[in-house]
């Protein structure tokens, strides 16, 4: 078993890119010892290489954590690297735009087995490992879609929705393991090469509203979690907006949400419809950035222009709703 003061042993998936790849260099940072995995070997491989510069000892493992024995095998490379597990940081997601009834049945379940059914997973390799050590951080990467539904990917929000309820569900079950942590990370938009990466049914270039956070700040926020467990962290505004306005009128945040994305949709750019990286791996990992924040696009300005929209008239409502209720 690891024992401090040593350095840490931490297991990161998804990370070959975006917010695995930025959460590994900020742990290559504190000399940890690092197992990443992801599907796609060479480009884990790649990111454990800069790690390694960095002064860490770093393993890439190749996994699809939709797979259970893949993510034993995973926990028992990590055990032989370290000699135990001190955080394990559930990190991948994919996702599919499109009308759900548009959208292929498999790509829906592709969706759930990766953002959901991979997180169960992995808790189940990492939890056992923690109950022998007596202490681990079990760190589940979200989104602000565990707060509010996300029309146009349904099965991106049933997942997080789901991994939301599954993460709760554990902290009741770990109550007497007071050194053993389920803590939740919850970004607003990030800009990563996940957008890019994801099933497009829609016919239509994909973009993200801004303000996009940089991965690396949500890398920083899942350090403090391990250094310091708390449930629940939000990064960025925009999630404790959401989660604010959903909690108090969820039919008002779902309808605007969906005009939202049907005018955005109506005004972008034509685009092929693709499986993106449901099935397979990207063929370029993409890096940590998505390049979204420097769009200048008509895209990006739509999205501006709308999320300005947006923003206002989730406010509105919100006051005109408070109003309502201290008038009754």
């Amino acid at each position: 078993m690891h024992q401090e003061p040593g350095p840490r042993v931490v297991v990161i998936t998804g990370g070959s890119s975006g917010i695995g790849e930025a959460t590994a260099m900020a742990f290559a940072k504190e000399r940890a010892i690092l197992v990443l995995a992801a599907r796609d070997l060479d480009a884990t491989e790649a990111v454990a290489r800069r790690c390694r510069a960095r002064g860490a000892a770093a393993l890439a493992v190749q996994a699809d954590i939709g797979d259970i024995a893949h993510v034993r095998a995973l926990a028992d490379a990590a055990c032989d690297f370290g000699g135990g597990i001190d955080v394990w940081v559930s990190n991948p997601g994919v996702g599919a735009v499109g009308r759900y009834d548009e959208v292929p049945m498999e790509a829906h379940e592709r969706v759930i087995r990766t953002n959901l059914i991979g997180h169960m997973n992995e808790a189940h390799a990492a939890l056992p490992i923690f109950r022998q050590q007596g202490q681990g951080v079990f760190v589940n990467v979200i989104s602000l879609g565990g707060f509010a539904s996300t029309p146009f990917a349904a099965a991106y929000g049933a997942s997080k929705f789901g991994l939301r309820g599954f993460s709760e569900a554990l902290r009741g079950e770990l109550q007497d393991q007071p050194h053993i942590h389920v803590c939740d990370i919850y970004p607003s938009f990030v800009d990563t090469p996940g957008i890019s990466h994801g099933a497009n049914y829609t016919g239509r270039r994909l973009s993200a509203p801004p303000p996009l956070l940089d991965a690396r700040r949500v890398a920083r926020a899942i350090c403090r979690v391990a250094d310091r467990p708390r449930a629940t962290t939000m990064v960025g505004a925009v999630t404790a907006m959401v989660r604010l306005g959903h909690a108090i009128s969820p039919q008002l945040s779902t309808h605007l949400m969906g005009g939202f994305l049907r005018t955005y949709f109506d005004r972008a750019p034509v685009a092929a419809v693709t499986d993106g990286n449901l099935h397979e791996p990207p063929q370029i990992a993409g890096g940590i950035d998505g390049g979204l924040r420097s769009d200048r696009s008509e895209v990006a300005k739509t999205a501006v222009r709308l999320a300005a929209f947006g923003g206002a008239t989730v406010l509105l409502g919100t006051l005109l709703t408070r109003t309502g209720s201290r008038r009754r």
